[in-house]
């Protein structure tokens, strides 16, 4: 009856995922050894992973999650690693979990590393350790062990350390989240192509363009003809730049480049040229020499001669265009896609193309166009403060990667703020630029367009006292990356808090931030305080790593009637599943779930204890238990419900008393 109610509770709002009350256990590890020469061999590593699972890459980003890593056994010095253990191509995304961009990979993962034997060894054995999710939960850090048995020959032996079988036969890759950002990179392409369109370099060229093929065409047909040809010659000159990037750059170097620091310092540079240049303080242009003989090819006539008309515009408009092409090349292909950027030009080029070929075939809708003016100008500049704006991102990205805490959460907030505040003032004409015209008066459009930036500056304001900005999540760094993660000015004392009832704190306890409600990280010391004060317990299986913890801890927990039965009505013990630091020597004792195997580390222990007790893996967990621990109801996972949450725990207290 339990189990069948669980399963509704999840099912309500999980819809397809497991029961809760199911350990899960989603990957399978396979060995095999290749030989290469007399004494160098291979050995691989592959994961079979359950569908609607991921495995993650060995390399993710500071506060991702806990990356696959491998070690090997190389006692005595029997053989000797070649290089760094290699990794399949996989996926890199942006991982609902963790709201980040992060490789990783489904359905089946193969991993290889190079060694050379200098004695008589048979044998190499190691573990690797992982962790996998799915799109609403991950599961504890795993470790497990491998064994390769080095073969005579090419032959090859696999050894599966959890389950009996043969290796899997390899699989295609899915494409259902590598499509889905490639749909997103369409999009904003095409959405910049039209920004494009509305600046001073590209938007007085469609009439010139019009004149020349109402000129050239002799029949409507063959303007229409010519129209055509031109638009898909802007496609194929900057679909062909994409292609170029994907190819000087490979798959690898793309998935690579969305973490790595040199990559992020240098487009954070060029994105600041390109807001300089958008703001007006000089000009991208590329050499007269191109242009010049972009446009006597030009003159040739025929197909070949409006395919240089197309060139011609690219080459014009590149003060205008570059800036663009550029961010949305380098956000293309950090995505870890090798199409991403064919897919972005594709898109970009399709919005330049073709209201040049429409005015073009159709030269009596040039009537309907508003005239030229500033407010081509003003496009051009609300592109450049966003370029400002994207370009602290970057350089966020790399101080994350650094852990070097120069621009924590409050001092891109302030950035931000000033950038759009800035961008507000110019809008309503408090700051001119060097290349506007005078403004005699605000038009309802520009008005509009600043009450909106001056709403979203507002809007930022409460991040810096710790507000979650959710609007914006994927832009700033993390809450606990902060100057003050208890929100700017927050004292630590304080009346209506469990702290205030107590002068000092008990031992293990601490005040967990920004709310001050009292906690416990270890087990036993909780439980022992709990039996003093006489109140139930309420365990949080939860993780450093785990979003949708957070997300409970800073949507659910802060509201009024939940915050007051956390610090008043309960004693919190919150035990990190995921926690790295390694137990004492006297608590490794061997694993229950894998005999033969010590725990080492504090998140082992408690993710054991919740296996074994409660019969599932996944976090968050929440228990409420009297002093004999035994359940006082029904264990909860992840209710981001505040009623049903809060009816959960009264229903727990009342049972207690």
């Amino acid at each position: 009856m339990m189990k069948k109610v669980a399963s509704v509770l999840i099912c309500s709002f999980l819809c397809q995922f497991y029961a809760l009350a199911q350990v899960h256990d989603p990957v399978k590890w396979h060995t095999s050894v290749e030989k290469t020469s007399d004494t160098a061999y291979k050995l691989v590593s592959t994961a079979t992973i359950d569908p609607g699972w991921h495995l993650y890459s060995q390399e993710v980003p500071e506060g991702g999650p806990i990356p696959t890593t491998f070690i090997y056994d190389d006692e005595n010095g029997a053989f000797k690693l070649i290089g760094n253990t290699s990794e399949a191509k996989g996926h890199v995304v942006d991982d609902p979990v963790f709201d980040m961009q992060i490789k990783y990979f489904e359905n089946q993962a193969v991993f290889e590393q190079r060694i050379e034997v200098v004695g008589d060894k048979t044998q190499v054995n190691g573990f690797v350790e992982f962790m996998v999710c799915d799109d609403t939960k991950c599961l504890p850090p795993n470790e497990v062990e491998l064994t390769f048995f080095i073969a005579d020959g090419n032959s090859s032996q696999a050894q599966n350390t959890d389950d009996e079988g043969d290796a899997p036969s390899a699989s295609k890759d899915p494409a259902g989240k590598s499509e889905k950002g490639l749909f997103t990179i369409f999009f904003i392409a095409f959405f910049s192509g039209f920004a494009a369109l509305l600046t001073p370099c590209v938007f007085p060229l469609i009439p010139m363009t019009v004149s020349f093929f109402t000129k050239q065409s002799k029949s409507k047909a063959a303007g229409v003809r010519n129209a055509v040809v031109y638009g898909l010659s802007i496609v194929i000159i900057y679909v062909f730049l994409g292609s170029l990037v994907s190819l000087i750059f490979g798959a690898d170097a793309l998935n690579a480049l969305a973490t790595n620091v040199w990559f992020n310092i240098i487009f954070f540079l060029l994105l600041i040229v390109f807001a300089a240049s958008f703001l007006g303080a000089f000009e991208l242009v590329l050499p007269h020499t191109w242009a010049n003989k972009v446009d006597r090819q030009a003159d040739r006539g025929g197909f070949i001669g409006i395919f240089f008309m197309a060139l011609a515009l690219a080459i014009v408009s590149f003060s205008c265009t570059g800036p663009i092409v550029g961010t949305l090349l380098v956000e293309a292909a950090s995505g870890g896609s090798q199409v991403g950027p064919v897919i972005g030009m594709l898109g970009f080029s399709l919005a330049l193309a073709i209201p040049f070929a429409l005015f073009a075939a159709f030269p009596g809708w040039m009537n309907s166009l508003p005239k030229s003016g500033g407010w081509l100008n003003t496009v051009k500049v609300v592109l450049g403060f966003l370029e400002l704006a994207l370009a602290f991102k970057f350089l966020s990205n790399a101080d994350l990667v650094l852990q070097l805490h120069w621009l924590e959460r409050e001092v891109f907030i302030s950035i931000w703020i000033a950038i759009f505040g800035g961008l507000t003032l110019y809008l309503f004409g408090k700051i001119q630029l060097p290349h506007d015209s005078p403004l005699s008066h605000i038009s309802v459009g520009r008005l509009s367009l600043g009450l909106v930036t001056l709403s979203f500056t507002l809007y930022m304001v409460p991040g810096l006292w710790g507000a979650p900005l959710n609007l914006i999540s994927a832009f700033p760094p993390p809450q606990h990356y902060s100057e003050s993660p208890y929100g700017v000015g927050f004292a630590k004392s304080g009346g209506g808090t469990a702290a205030a009832n107590h002068d000092e704190l008990p031992d293990g306890a601490h005040l967990m931030p920004p709310h001050n409600i009292l906690a416990f990280n270890d087990y036993a010391k909780g439980l022992a305080y709990a039996k003093k004060v006489g109140k139930p317990v309420m365990i949080d299986f939860t993780g450093h790593a785990c979003v949708n913890c957070r997300k409970m801890e800073q949507n659910v927990w802060v509201k009024p009637k939940v915050l007051d039965i956390l610090k008043n009505s309960v004693i919190l013990i919150s035990l990190y599943v995921d926690d790295k630091r390694k137990l004492a020597a006297d608590e490794m004792v061997e694993s229950k779930l894998k005999p033969g195997k010590k725990l080492k580390y504090i998140g082992q222990k408690w993710s054991e204890l919740q296996t074994i007790k409660y019969k599932t893996n996944s976090q968050p967990f929440y228990v409420l238990m009297d002093h004999n621990e035994e359940n006082l109801i029904d264990p909860v996972a992840y209710t981001p419900d505040v009623d049903e949450y809060y009816q959960w725990l009264e229903e727990g207290i009342g049972n207690y008393k």
